[in-house]
């Protein structure tokens, strides 16, 4: 794969954590000027240092371990002012949460979190057939295009994020539990009313829109 998208790009930069694995890529693509192979862990890479005289954003394509997908991705979007679009093979399962509406079952603080910044769009499915050794289940190839700004305002981005999560972490409950401690009683009568959002209302119900406008209340 790397050699492939070598052969349409001017320049691509390897990341492998296993030295084993980087050895064996440098001797079978030694022959490629414009591909750097670089022995790091992506998680503990940081872009802004290692592309800081890059005027271009870079795009940046990758099939990663499941486990790490999250810890991944929230570390990319911590560059993405160096990042143009994340190609990236995720879980089906997994995909589906990037890019659920609200109102869905898959819909939560990850989908809100990642389309705050990004416009996430499943381009295709891979069969788990398609690799060896296979897998247990099916993925999705995405891209996350990087908006030029956030989809919605808000006028405190860390508390905007406190509350996502803790209406989240209680999806079963209502609102005005799920947010108790975190948001005044008073905030969340006033935010219902003027928004015309139903008292009895679950997370899963709100737009990123109807969070920031709570977060600005």
């Amino acid at each position: 794969m790397t050699k492939l998208i070598s052969e349409k790009c001017s320049i691509v930069y390897a990341l492998e954590i296993d030295h084993y694995l980087c050895r064996i890529l440098k001797d079978n693509l030694g022959g490629y000027k414009n591909i750097r192979i670089i022995n790091r862990d992506i998680l503990s890479f940081s872009l802004k240092s290692y592309f800081r005289r890059l005027k271009n954003k870079i795009k940046i394509v990758g099939n990663i371990p499941f486990y790490i997908t999250t810890p991944i991705i929230e570390h990319l979007l911590r560059y993405r002012d160096k990042i143009d679009t994340v190609f990236i093979t995720v879980q089906k399962e997994f995909a589906k949460r990037m890019i659920a509406k609200p109102g869905s079952k898959d819909y939560g603080s990850f989908s809100c979190f990642l389309q705050y910044y990004t416009e996430p769009r499943v381009l295709f499915l891979i069969k788990k057939t398609s690799f060896w050794p296979m897998p247990k289940v099916d993925s999705s190839f995405l891209s996350l295009k990087i908006r030029d700004e956030p989809l919605v305002k808000t006028e405190n981005e860390r508390l905007f994020f406190k509350i996502i999560r803790a209406a989240f972490n209680k999806r079963r409950k209502t609102l005005r539990n799920s947010l108790k401690g975190t948001v005044p009683l008073e905030k969340l009568k006033l935010f219902f009313h003027q928004y015309n959002i139903d008292v009895n209302a679950r997370p899963e119900e709100l737009t990123l829109g109807d969070f920031a406008n709570l977060n600005n209340l």
